[in-house]
């Protein structure tokens, strides 16, 4: 959603690291009513934009899952935080070492500045409460860049519209007993304006994974 500044920037950037890619490739934009040129600059770089007039981080996503065609699905934000170069690499391993999911860590080789002290906080909140909740070991519970095979969305249950889905889909990989890997990446500074509400969010994530773990499920 209003994402001019960045998102020409990081389809170019899929494009040079995919073009050796022999399978194909599609890039799918989720666009939220954007009111900037987001739009038209995807639509001139060849992605193909989705429209999703419901809001929702998760809501996003899970649109994009069920729009994607491909065999493997790869996930990042438009804002370039993440290193869209690194997708053949990432689903190279996937393949290469037979597993189904891979999460990406931010935080193992994050560089100075990048990251808030706040953020930073919140991020070792949520993490060691996934951790102990779950009885998980990753060091990054909220990345967004994920690869992983399509088919595994048919073995996992992903509840959140919200930001939560960045957690939930790590704890359901892990805990559906998916080969599942957290393999580090270099995390950057944003473009353009930033979406997150820290605080409100942040305890939405929290809320969340008690719920998650403690909540009834539905019959």
């Amino acid at each position: 959603m209003n994402e001019e500044a960045s998102i020409g920037d990081v389809i170019d950037t899929i494009h040079e690291a995919m073009k050796d890619f022999k399978d194909g490739y599609e890039i799918l934009v989720v666009d939220t009513n954007s009111k900037d040129r987001t739009v038209e600059i995807a639509l001139s770089k060849e992605a193909k934009v989705i429209d999703e007039p419901r809001r929702g981080y998760g809501r996003a996503y899970k649109t994009g899952f069920e729009r994607a065609e491909g065999e493997v699905i790869a996930t990042l934000d438009a804002d370039c935080t993440y290193p869209a170069e690194d997708i053949p690499r990432l689903a190279n391993a996937l393949e290469h070492e037979d597993l189904d999911f891979i999460t990406c860590d931010r935080l193992s080789k994050l560089e100075k500045g990048v990251m808030s002290s706040k953020h930073r906080l919140g991020n070792w909140i949520l993490k060691v409460t996934t951790n102990l909740l779950f009885r998980m070991h990753i060091r990054d519970s909220q990345s967004g860049m994920w690869v992983f095979r399509k088919k595994i969305l048919g073995k996992i249950e992903l509840t959140s519209d919200g930001m939560p889905l960045s957690e939930e889909i790590k704890i359901e990989a892990w805990s559906k007993g998916l080969k599942a890997k957290e393999v580090p990446i270099v995390y950057r500074m944003r473009k353009g304006e930033a979406k997150l509400q820290s605080w409100k969010d942040g305890f939405k994530n929290l809320k969340f994974l008690f719920k998650k773990r403690f909540g009834r499920k539905k019959r």
